[in-house]
């Protein structure tokens, strides 16, 4: 797995829940939503798409973090492809010096060692678009990663939903929404919980 490194200067939906068992099952493809109580503020109220997910670890990109950084101003070669908002989004707390691209469409160049789930690739930020490809891109610093039974041992302790995926998820021009948008389109009690303040005292 190659992290490339630069530095800043329609389905319905449903929710799985988690159980600690022997037989071990993947979450590659699927997204984890933060849970209302979720504490770490690396992760409170984030929907984190799962990469890769083995016995060994597992790796995600948080969908709904944009930061301020600009993609004209840092890797403008990607700024025509890349999808609104045109940012740098941030993608978890670690590598956060390495940029991970996540593309769809014609022309995708992926990256050597890293899967494909819901159609969309890795990419290599190093070998940029042409000016007129239809690719549609994210780009983002830094990844979310867990070691061996450790994010099992995270939805044992109720710290995330596992809610199935869709690709428009990770295109989204309103990521500031896209937390309650995962959660009402998960139906049943889980609307409930897209309509939890994000500081209850304000409730």
């Amino acid at each position: 797995m190659k992290i490339v490194g630069w530095m800043w200067q329609d389905s319905s939906c449903h929710v799985r829940v988690f159980r600690m068992s022997e037989e071990f099952e993947s979450l590659a493809g699927q997204l984890l939503v933060a849970m209302p109580g979720m504490l770490d503020p690396n992760f409170a109220r984030t929907v984190v798409l799962m990469i890769e997910h083995s016995q060994e670890g597992a790796v995600g990109l948080v969908l709904n973090r944009p930061s301020g950084a600009d993609l004209l101003d840092h890797l403008p070669g990607w700024w025509s492809v890349a999808v609104l908002p045109k940012v740098v989004f941030v993608g978890g707390p670690v590598g956060e010096g390495g940029g991970i691209g996540l593309a769809r469409g014609p022309g995708t160049v992926p990256m050597e060692g890293w899967p494909e789930v819901l159609g969309i690739k890795v990419i290599d930020l190093e070998s940029e678009p042409e000016r007129d490809s239809p690719l549609e891109t994210r780009i983002f610093a830094g990844y979310s990663g867990w070691g061996p039974k450790q994010l099992e041992s995270e939805l044992s302790s109720n710290g995330w939903f596992v809610v199935d995926a869709q690709a428009d998820d990770v295109f989204t021009e309103a990521p500031e929404t896209l937390w309650e948008e995962v959660l009402r389109r998960a139906g049943g009690r889980y609307t409930w919980f897209a309509t939890y303040p994000a500081d209850p005292r304000m409730n």
